[in-house]
């Protein structure tokens, strides 16, 4: 098998899956998944033992006034609001999925704006 053979989804879908067979959320700390689409960014708190989301956020949602897009500055709006609802539900640790894209850019800045809102990640 050769890497160029399958698409840049399908490779980024492979790494997910790789990623999950180490990282699972618990109720004390739930895994924070993120998704990133070409014009918007979306992410998750999640509860893997009972299978329930906590609370999700996306740049699409009409909550969400702050940016457009699917840039950096969007993404760190994003991760402001969602450690800012994390913290009132009271989540104050999460374990970081990051959904086999590379740590680097919006998910960078998504996960900085988390940390600088209390969240240990």
């Amino acid at each position: 098998m050769r890497a160029k053979a399958y698409g840049k989804d399908a490779r980024r879908q492979a790494r997910h899956r790789r990623i999950r067979k180490k990282i699972s959320g618990t109720e004390q700390r739930p895994r924070l998944a993120v998704f990133r689409s070409n014009k918007h960014l979306s992410a998750q708190v999640i509860d893997d033992l009972v299978g329930q989301t906590l609370m999700g956020c996306s740049t699409s949602s009409k909550s969400f006034t702050e940016k457009t897009g699917g840039n950096i500055e969007a993404a760190s709006a994003l991760g402001k609001l969602v450690g800012s609802q994390a913290k009132e539900k009271g989540i104050t640790q999460v374990v970081f999925d990051r959904g086999g894209y590379s740590y680097h850019g919006r998910i960078k800045a998504f996960v900085e704006a988390v940390r600088e809102q209390g969240l240990q990640v």
